[in-house]
């Protein structure tokens, strides 16, 4: 246990994070099994024994940006649980039409009103824009401002028809229906999100389908997809960009919004594959790159991730501030779980160890080029 303690202590000096410091970001330790449990089952063992309770950090995001940008978990891996994680993705189809509806189940049916009260009014669940002429002044804008930029992007034309892939709550949709005009078939693999994204666009030109994306029928002026591509996986990746170039009009357009990872590989987070986003993968540009490859032309890459950061705060925030509505429904090691996920990830996109980019794509070039929109 000593060994293990003092090779921790020594990684986290070098970064200058103290154990037992008064710092926010240094970490307070109350279980000495923690030096074993990190050393050995790396991410998850980190995770899992925060979860509970063997060590607190006032400031995680702030432990997790140092950490990243350090490259610590990259330095110092559980090398058999990264063999794991690479051998699965490897061999086996992990979001196949059988198994996409897992992440549907297991996160994004965990509880609407955990998400109300977490997320902005419309219930945006991917990163807000807090850019803008003149900036957004909260979680509300900056996803309105998001929501705006996409149909700009798009260059929405009222009575057009558009596909959105992996609609969520519909927040998409309810949007681009009643400021645009246009008409919406969202997709969702979450039950819960199909019932609650059809109350939210009653009466509006929208049509909500609980199904997987390579059931979709039907040609569109438009396709869009906003946090959906990280749930896609590697093996489905030429089989994605196929089907939208299949139902996208000739001169159409397809927004393509997803967290992408800074190196290549097909590895995934072994503590978020296992309690946040089951089978999920962030793609690579080099993926992306290949998916597309002669059946779009790439018209605009933007890359805004450092807002990411801010939107996973304000998130964060309203969580705690709803907490004790929540905690009748959610147990206090689910809080835990939960303060983890959102604090590292926004630690993890400060640090710009992951990105979040938004794709414009069309099927053979826009005539005269296209006007970036930021």
């Amino acid at each position: 246990m000593a060994m293990f303690k003092e090779r921790i202590q020594k990684d986290l000096a070098e970064i200058d994070i103290q154990i037992g410091g008064t710092r926010p970001w240094d970490i307070q330790v109350h279980d000495e099994r923690l030096y074993r449990q990190v050393i050995l089952r790396g991410s998850i063992g980190l995770g899992e024994a925060y979860m509970d309770g063997w060590w607190d950090c006032a400031q995680l995001d702030e432990f997790f940006n140092r950490i990243l940008r350090a490259q610590l978990h990259v330095k110092h891996k559980a090398i058999g649980q990264d063999v794991f994680h690479i051998l699965s993705n490897t061999l086996f189809n992990k979001q196949s039409p059988a198994r996409s509806f897992v992440v549907g189940e297991r996160h994004y049916d965990i509880g609407n009103d955990l998400y109300k009260a977490m997320l902005d009014k419309r219930m945006v669940y991917t990163c807000g824009y807090w850019g803008g002429n003149p900036p957004a002044g909260g979680l509300d804008e900056a996803q309105e401002h998001k929501l705006d930029l996409v149909c700009r992007k798009l260059n929405l034309q009222k009575g057009q028809r558009v596909l959105d892939i992996g609609c969520g709550w519909g927040s998409f949709a309810k949007f681009a229906a009643e400021r645009y005009g246009v008409h919406v078939t969202g997709l969702t693999i979450s039950k819960e999100q199909a019932a609650l994204a059809r109350e939210m666009t009653k009466g509006l030109p929208v049509e909500v389908l609980f199904q997987d994306y390579r059931e979709v029928q039907g040609t569109f002026d438009h396709i869009v997809s906003l946090g959906m591509f990280e749930h896609v996986g590697h093996k489905n990746y030429r089989t994605y960009m196929e089907v939208a170039a299949k139902h996208l009009k000739d001169d159409g357009l397809f927004l393509l919004h997803t967290i992408g990872g800074n190196r290549s590989g097909i590895d995934a987070d072994p503590w978020i594959d296992k309690y946040i986003f089951p089978n999920g993968i962030l793609p690579r540009v080099a993926h992306i790159g290949e998916a597309t490859s002669e059946l779009f032309v790439m018209e605009d890459w933007h890359n805004f991730g450092a807002y990411y950061d801010t939107t996973l705060m304000a998130w964060n925030d309203n969580v705690e501030a709803h907490w004790g509505e929540l905690k009748g429904t959610y147990s206090e090691r689910f809080h835990r779980m939960w303060n983890y996920y959102l604090l590292s990830c926004a630690g993890a996109f400060r640090a710009r160890d992951i990105q979040l980019w938004q794709i414009v794509l069309s099927k053979g070039g826009l005539h005269g080029g296209y006007t970036s929109i930021r």
